[in-house]
C-alpha cells in the first residue's frame, strides 16, 4: 500500500514534470499558485460579504414590520428610506463589487498564473507541492 490508500506500483496521480525546469521555477511557481490561492480566499471572503449584506438588507424587512406594529412609524420610515437597498459604496450594491473583482484584478491574476505555468511548466499545476509529497512519502 501506497501513503494515499492506494495500491503500490500503480500510476502516479501528478504527471512528471518537465525535464528542465529547475528548482527555482518550481519554487516561483509554487509561490504563484499559493498567491492565487490566497487570491481565491479573498474572493470567498467577498462572496460572504455579499451574501452576509443582502441577508442583512432582507432581515430590515422584519424590523421595519415590528417598528410599524409597535407604533414608531417615524423610525419605520427611517430604516425603510434610509436603509433598505442602501448602496454599500457610490452607486454599488455589493454583487457590482464581486463583478468588478471577479473581471478585473481576480480574473487577471489567475490568466496571468496560467500563463505564466503555460510558458515555464507546460501548463502543470503544483510542481512544488508535488516535489514535497515525493520527498516526504518516501
Amino acid at each position: 500500500m501506497t501513503h494515499d490508500g492506494g495500491q503500490a506500483g500503480a500510476s502516479p496521480p501528478w504527471p512528471c514534470e518537465p525535464a528542465d525546469i529547475d528548482d527555482t521555477t518550481v519554487e516561483a511557481l509554487g509561490r504563484l499558485s499559493e498567491a492565487l490561492e490566497t487570491t481565491e480566499r479573498a474572493r470567498g471572503h467577498l462572496y460572504s460579504f455579499h451574501q452576509l449584506t443582502g441577508h442583512a438588507d432582507l432581515q430590515l424587512d422584519q424590523v421595519v414590520e415590528l417598528l410599524r406594529a409597535a407604533g414608531h412609524h417615524e423610525q419605520a420610515d427611517l430604516v425603510a428610506d434610509e436603509l433598505i437597498g442602501r448602496d454599500v459604496l457610490p452607486d454599488r450594491w455589493t454583487f457590482q463589487i464581486v463583478e468588478e473583482y471577479e473581471d478585473g484584478y481576480y480574473r487577471f491574476f489567475a490568466d496571468l498564473e496560467e500563463r505564466i505555468r503555460n510558458e515555464l511548466a507546460d501548463g502543470r499545476r503544483h510542481l512544488h507541492e508535488a516535489r514535497m509529497k515525493r520527498r516526504r512519502q518516501r
